[in-house]
């Protein structure tokens, strides 16, 4: 399941991934944040702390997330993934090279530093 985050600053989103990642995950929770956040800023801040292994996400929940990324390609500006799996957040470090915007991966115990870079207090 995908639970919001609330109370972060008003120029981000956020969510957190806990136990199996469906479709409707991605249609009825993320998405429509997502869409509202462009709708207000014209540009995408992305926040996703990982509680849960990404062999948890559905080939549907990929394919949601996927297209969500294209729709919004000239939309991303930054993105930050929190999780403890050296593999993930070096994957998301390298992600800044195929897509437009800046992504950087995390650690648990720096998700206030994520949140700061995401909303570029930093």
């Amino acid at each position: 399941m995908i639970h919001y985050f609330e109370n972060l600053p008003p120029n981000i989103v956020g969510f957190q991934a806990v136990g199996d990642i469906t479709e409707n995950d991605f249609t009825e929770t993320v998405m429509p944040k997502v869409q509202a956040l462009i709708e207000q800023t014209d540009t995408l801040n992305y926040l996703l702390v990982l509680d849960t292994s990404v062999k948890n996400f559905t080939i549907g929940a990929w394919m949601k997330d996927a297209m969500m990324g294209i729709k919004h390609l000239t939309k991303w500006h930054k993105a930050a993934i929190v999780s403890d799996v050296q593999a993930i957040r070096n994957f998301t470090d390298f992600f800044s090279y195929l897509i437009l915007g800046t992504f950087k991966g995390f650690e648990h115990k720096d998700l206030h530093h994520a949140i700061d870079w995401v909303s570029e207090k930093e």
